[in-house]
């Protein structure tokens, strides 16, 4: 795609409409279709527009590849295999029929479609720890899935070789005749022999019983993108069950789970931590070590006169998002000491006399007063 993001290839402004990505769509479509286009590269161009189009004519694909950048996206989308056995990682997997899902929104179920059918999508959900949402990581996870069986090439048969389904005649479906007290109903259905495919192996496979698929386990490598927040999904083209042949396989949908972390909080594209310090500390001012979620030193200076729950901001040490990062908001939180030596207790009542404020009868004391005052 030649460093290009979706919007250079459709040629419309980032801020288009839904109505210009469309016109624009349309008329780079006449203009590249690969039988009218005599461009050089035209079937490459108009692969090109139909994957920018898919994409931003999607408003949750949008705002996920305007959130991300075009190559985290799309890196995102490519998986690989890692061999097929000795697998490990200790996911837990929840799997849907996400095609079940998608049918009821589009209409029609598989007994209304004719021809070979697409592979079922599939869902899964992982875990990730606050850190690697905030750099991003690449992760193995385990897939359970149909693939075209290895012993017949997905064909069902033993020897390779399918014949036209004689229920159907190799259409793929078969007409069916209802009586009923208002009349004959006819309908056209899936072919009941064949599953829509119009050919039947011409001898079983002995390896998949002629399904043409397989059960494989699979290890998978997933970019996950720095910045990445619970709930959303990466979508992996082609890792869901295997489809007819002569069909495309479906995607693989993983949805992430953020683990919230003991130290750390994410508000928006900061992070938020909380440090102690001690009365001293926050009237004459100080410096202090913070250790970051890389596991970094930096040092803060905490001004004099600070307030409880003031937030002292260390920049770039936020979300790692693509443009400028996040900040670190530290926030104070004032320290009364419980037991203090004899010579603190002299210091702190000096301090009571200077102020005026000298323990008097009723009074509820010197510490006793701050904290009502930083409720």
């Amino acid at each position: 795609m030649g460093g290009k993001n979706y919007y250079d290839i459709l040629n419309v402004p980032k801020n288009a409409d839904q109505s210009e990505i469309k016109k624009a769509y349309r008329t780079l479509t006449k203009k590249y279709h690969p039988d009218i286009s005599k461009e050089e590269n035209a079937e490459e161009k108009f692969k090109e527009i139909n994957e920018a189009y898919s994409v931003l004519s999607d408003q949750q694909k949008r705002a996920q590849y305007d959130q991300f950048g075009h190559e985290a996206y799309t890196n995102a989308s490519k998986g690989s295999y890692q061999g097929g056995g000795g697998y490990g990682g200790g996911f837990n997997a929840d799997f849907g029929g996400f095609g079940d899902i998608f049918d009821s929104f589009f209409g029609g179920g598989r007994s209304a479609r004719r021809g070979p059918q697409p592979g079922a999508d599939l869902l899964m959900r992982i875990q990730v720890t606050l850190k690697d949402a905030v750099f991003g990581v690449d992760r193995d996870i385990e897939v359970m899935h149909n693939e075209p069986c290895s012993h017949c090439d997905g064909t069902g048969s033993e020897n390779k070789k399918t014949k036209v389904c004689p229920r159907c005649g190799g259409s793929g479906q078969e007409r069916r005749a209802n009586n009923t007290p208002f009349g004959q109903f006819v309908s056209m259905t899936t072919c009941s022999m064949c599953n829509g495919s119009g050919r039947l192996p011409e001898e079983r496979c002995t390896v998949c019983k002629g399904t043409g698929h397989e059960r494989v386990k699979r290890t998978i490598t997933v970019n996950i993108p720095a910045g990445i927040e619970s709930g959303m999904r990466l979508r992996m083209e082609g890792y869901g069950e295997a489809g007819d042949p002569g069909a495309p396989n479906g995607d693989l949908f993983i949805e992430i789970q953020v683990i919230p972390d003991k130290k750390f909080t994410r508000v928006g594209d900061n992070l938020e931590m909380t440090v102690e310090i001690s009365p001293a500390q926050a009237v004459i001012g100080t410096r202090i070590l913070i250790r970051t979620i890389d596991d970094r030193e930096v040092e803060l200076k905490v001004p004099p006169g600070v307030q409880y729950n003031t937030a002292l901001k260390i920049p770039g040490e936020g979300i790692r998002r693509r443009g400028r990062p996040g900040d670190l908001l530290v926030r104070t939180k004032i320290v009364i000491p419980k037991h203090l030596s004899g010579e603190e207790k002299d210091l702190y009542t000096k301090i009571l006399d200077i102020e005026g404020h000298s323990k008097k009868e009723g009074s509820k004391g010197f510490f006793q007063d701050l904290k009502d005052k930083m409720k």
